[in-house]
């Protein structure tokens, strides 16, 4: 059935989609001021808001993977947008790929889950009386975990988040601060009243999500590309977030609430502030932008600003 609630959890990421969604939809007008196709990819960007606000808004498993589904596929038209421009095609091509499987699999997981439970209700599957202890639970986290792995681009399916960067810019910020990557993320958040006392779900969820912090951040700093740079970092924050969710204690809920808002807030301005430099002097190289700041100092506090937080 079409069910949808609007809790605390649902409400607040919402608001991340819509809010992010409004200022990328002002900065899109500005990006494509001289584009003819401007009004089709406000079109595949409000299809993909869309999509995201039907996916947090879900109360159930199947509703949700039609929605899961439907942000994949704007979000490749979106990543595939400049069709002509080097690795666009490639990126969105890997990104539907590697996101698809994972969703077939999550597919899988939820089916077992709501079989057992009698329904595919997620407010009632969570309250079902010993369903962390059921003897399905873990064939049907596993296959859940890897819908929510690859979707969140965890380890080892981090690879293809990067090469998802080909987009345009308003794309890029707007897929990878605010909405795509966070649904893995949402989905192991709905889950987490009913499974965090489990072992599975701590040490995957922790072992994982630690490995992605460490090895997005290590690899971010070996980049001079601002948006690779950025693309790696919000590897890294993925990361941090899924290892969050593996402690049942409620201050590492309250943490990964604070941490998703911060880093929707500063990333789509880190995003957006690439984009400029790079639509204004023809390069995002860090290497060949010393001075800037006296060129563009509107940018260089937005940036400086966006980095503090």
């Amino acid at each position: 059935e079409i069910a949808l609630r609007l809790d605390g959890l649902a409400g607040f990421f919402g608001l991340v989609v819509t809010g992010i969604g409004a200022f990328i939809a002002f900065y899109t007008a500005h990006y494509f001021e001289h584009d003819d196709r401007q009004g089709f990819f406000y079109l595949l960007l409000y299809a993909f808001m869309g999509s995201m606000l039907g996916l947090v808004w879900s109360d159930d498993l199947l509703t949700l993977f039609v929605f899961w589904e439907g942000t994949s596929i704007t979000s490749y038209l979106l990543i595939a947008f400049k069709s002509d421009y080097k690795g666009a095609v490639d990126g969105a091509r890997r990104a539907l790929i590697v996101t698809t499987a994972g969703g077939l699999a999550m597919l899988a997981g939820m089916i077992v889950l709501g079989l057992h439970a009698g329904s595919f209700n997620i407010s009632r599957i969570v309250a079902t009386p010993g369903i962390a202890t059921a003897a399905v639970t873990q064939e049907a986290l596993t296959l859940i975990f890897l819908g929510a792995f690859t979707k969140s681009a965890q380890f080892p399916f981090q690879f293809w988040l990067p090469g998802a960067m080909a987009a345009p810019t308003p794309a890029s910020a707007y897929l990878h601060s605010a909405t795509m990557v966070k649904a893995g993320v949402f989905l192991l958040a709905r889950l987490h009243p009913a499974f965090s006392e489990l072992p599975i779900w701590f040490w995957t969820l922790f072992l994982v999500g630690g490995v992605t912090m460490v090895l997005g951040g290590v690899s971010s700093i070996r980049y001079t590309d601002m948006k690779a740079l950025l693309a790696y970092a919000t590897v890294a924050i993925l990361g941090t977030l899924v290892m969050l969710l593996a402690f049942s204690e409620k201050y590492a809920y309250e943490a990964f609430v604070v941490i998703v808002a911060a880093h929707a807030l500063y990333k789509a301005p880190l995003f957006l502030g690439a984009g400029i430099i790079d639509h204004a002097y023809g390069t995002r190289d860090l290497r060949r932008l010393a001075g800037l700041a006296r060129r563009a100092p509107l940018v260089m506090v937005t940036m400086v600003l966006a980095a503090l937080s």
